[in-house]
């Protein structure tokens, strides 16, 4: 797959993403300029607060998980990737168990942790508790993204794109997080797998070589 038709998959996955909490907060501008009720004004007001949250919390994750945040520079903090976490899952039924020593890694790990996170986070479907971990074994770091909760349930074509057994005609947007962690991982040396315990709990792995 040409790094263009890539680059398309990721920008109609974000569009996906961000298109609910857009359009709610078009529907309800549209909505106050006509309603005149306090009550219901309230009301659409406290959506449309929602709505703009919600989008600039997806915004500052994808910033970090598809694009060139950071600039020039060679590593981040990943304290960064912490803020980023939290707020994309602001809201939402999964906590957060955050086990990350304050230090700074390449941009390569920040990406493959912060979508390892966002595959998790869309497993679980009930909610649950979501932890984050790296170490450091033989002269890498090894990432793991653990997810605990009543329904977990990795779809196949994601699990097979994070496995590198997806054949690229049949990538999806859906997936496009998954072969996006896969690749970058794999490019800096690295691998990702995926162990499934049933359907309460899934842990994704990532090993990087440090730089």
């Amino acid at each position: 797959m040409s790094k263009l038709d890539f680059a398309a998959l990721l920008c109609s996955r974000l569009c996906h993403d961000l298109v609910s909490p857009v359009g709610a907060i078009n529907n309800g501008l549209e909505i106050l300029a006509d309603e005149k009720d306090p009550s219901m004004r309230d009301a659409v007001m406290d959506l449309v607060e929602k709505s703009t949250r919600q989008t600039a919390n997806k915004l500052q994750f994808f910033r970090l998980a598809f694009g060139a945040a950071g600039g020039f520079s060679a590593q981040l903090d990943v304290r960064e990737c912490q803020k980023a976490v939290e707020a994309i899952l602001d809201g939402s039924r999964v906590s957060l168990d955050w086990q990350v020593p304050a230090i700074s890694v390449s941009k390569s790990e920040v990406k493959v942790l912060l979508n390892l996170a966002l595959i998790v986070a869309e497993s679980m479907i009930r909610g649950g508790v979501m932890s984050i971990s790296m170490t450091e074994e033989d002269g890498a770091h090894v990432i793991v993204v653990h997810g605990d909760g009543e329904r977990v349930i990795v779809q196949t074509p994601v699990k097979a794109a994070l496995e590198g057994a997806l054949d690229e005609e049949d990538l999806e947007p859906r997936a496009a997080p998954a072969y996006l962690a896969n690749m970058v991982a794999a490019e800096a040396g690295g691998n990702t797998s995926v162990t499934e315990l049933g359907d309460k709990t899934v842990e994704l792995r990532a090993k990087m070589p440090k730089f």
